[in-house]
């Protein structure tokens, strides 16, 4: 049996009478993000963007395919006044966020890879301090209600999985495609990546009706 926040969540799903104006701005500041970085061809940072977008798009969809076969809940799920609602623990406003928190991530990089921070490779610390500082904002949602977790391995008693697996591979992912030597395999990178959500969004979604 669903839990509260799991059938609140369904009831808001994919529902459009809560959409909002606010929605047009934040769309438009993303592709302001985006156009800028690609007039000064700084391809490394807008493919790092586009890796850690569809990362996220992956996690949202496996996230949504727990609750399809628990049947109890998400392993995250959103609540709150939300524009639209796309997934169960996905709406639109935190899917423009990470649109473009891959790119302003990746601009905060050092020129140098092989620099240390604090003694660890500067990819992994930015991305370990990116990761849990993005967990600490997930647990004042959570205490608001707004950001919902069922499972206690999930949670603020369990921060570590979240952070491991709800951001460092968004992270690792994104400068891994960063610091690819050329354009050409960031593409296939990046592409390979969105295909497979493309495909998944499809086929569980669009075919099955398990999104």
């Amino acid at each position: 049996m669903p839990t509260d926040f799991a059938e609140m969540a369904v009831r808001n799903l994919r529902d459009t009478t809560n959409f909002g104006w606010w929605v047009i701005p934040l769309f438009v500041l993303v592709v302001h993000v985006y156009v800028e970085e690609i007039q000064r061809r700084n391809w490394s940072v807008v493919f790092a963007g586009l890796a850690y977008w569809g990362m996220d798009w992956f996690n949202e969809i496996w996230n949504s395919l727990v609750f399809h076969f628990t049947q109890y809940a998400p392993v995250w799920g959103v609540q709150g006044n939300s524009a639209y609602q796309i997934l169960i623990g996905l709406n639109i406003e935190i899917s423009l966020m990470f649109a473009f928190i891959g790119i302003t991530a990746a601009k905060t990089l050092p020129a140098d890879k092989n620099m240390k921070i604090l003694g660890l490779p500067n990819r992994w610390f930015i991305g370990l301090t990116g990761s849990i500082g993005c967990v600490l904002i997930e647990c004042l949602l959570n205490a608001m209600d707004m950001l919902t977790w069922d499972y206690p391995w999930w949670s603020t008693r369990s921060p570590i999985p979240i952070v491991l697996f709800g951001y460092l591979t968004f992270f690792i992912v994104a400068f891994w495609v960063h610091d690819m030597v050329t354009t050409k395999r960031k593409i296939i990178t990046v592409s390979a990546i969105f295909g497979f959500d493309g495909a998944c969004l499809i086929v569980f979604g669009g075919i099955l009706g398990w999104l």
